[in-house]
């Protein structure tokens, strides 16, 4: 990809998409750490229904400390996972209070290390909560990055984000990976991109093949 068709995806995207941000709900780092951990393998939507309540009962470490796991587990059971989450929560609140004095450390190397938080989501806390430039690579982003061509089809989802971070200005990467997470949410989805409607099926290897797909099925119903 060249520096020209790269500009061109960005620009469209963020044309299409120019408030992108992110949707799960938080007033803090702290919030946005625990519901980012909740995330994984489920819907912001269904996180943002569990951390209505959540939020209001657990302001900090302490709090989540002061019940049973159990307890945590019931409030969190709507949530994929939620056993390991909850021990993962208990977990990361107890190291909060003993290293960073219940605060959530700024620095990713010191995300990444807490329970429970991966490097997608260091980069979602780092960008969203201490506005420091990341690329968090989820699903969405992922796919749309292999089918615009950012990436390659086996590229891991560390390749995928050291591509994206050569190919977007490092100033725009934190509103390029909320504006990609839109673009494969609401446009480019797994099962039923808009393709026929796309402003970039000239660039989209997965679109051009879908759109041949389809021409292809409709001549031979057309013939049959």
């Amino acid at each position: 990809m060249n520096a020209a068709t790269a500009r061109h995806i960005l620009d469209t995207i963020g044309t299409m998409f120019p408030d992108a941000h992110c949707e799960l709900n938080h007033d803090n780092a702290f919030e946005l750490t625990i519901a980012v951990l909740l995330s994984a393998q489920c819907s912001d939507q269904m996180v943002n229904k569990v951390t209505a309540d959540l939020f209001q009962k657990y302001k900090s470490p302490e709090d989540y400390l002061a019940v049973p796991i159990e307890e945590l587990e019931q409030d969190i059971r709507r949530i994929g996972l939620y056993r390991n989450k909850a021990k993962h929560i208990h977990n990361l609140c107890r190291i909060l209070i003993d290293q960073y004095g219940g605060e959530i450390p700024s620095e990713h190397d010191q995300l990444v290390k807490l329970p429970g938080v991966g490097r997608k989501t260091a980069n979602v806390v780092v960008s969203t909560a201490f506005n420091v430039p990341a690329i968090a690579v989820d699903t969405h982003v992922e796919r749309v990055s292999k089918r615009l061509g950012f990436a390659g089809w086996d590229d891991s989802v560390l390749e995928v984000e050291k591509k994206l971070m050569k190919r977007v200005p490092r100033d725009e990467w934190s509103l390029t990976h909320h504006r990609l997470i839109f673009f494969g949410r609401y446009h480019c989805k797994a099962q039923n991109p808009q393709c026929q409607v796309c402003p970039l099926l000239d660039v989209c290897r997965e679109g051009k093949k879908r759109m041949k797909t389809s021409l292809i099925r409709k001549d031979k119903e057309r013939r049959a």
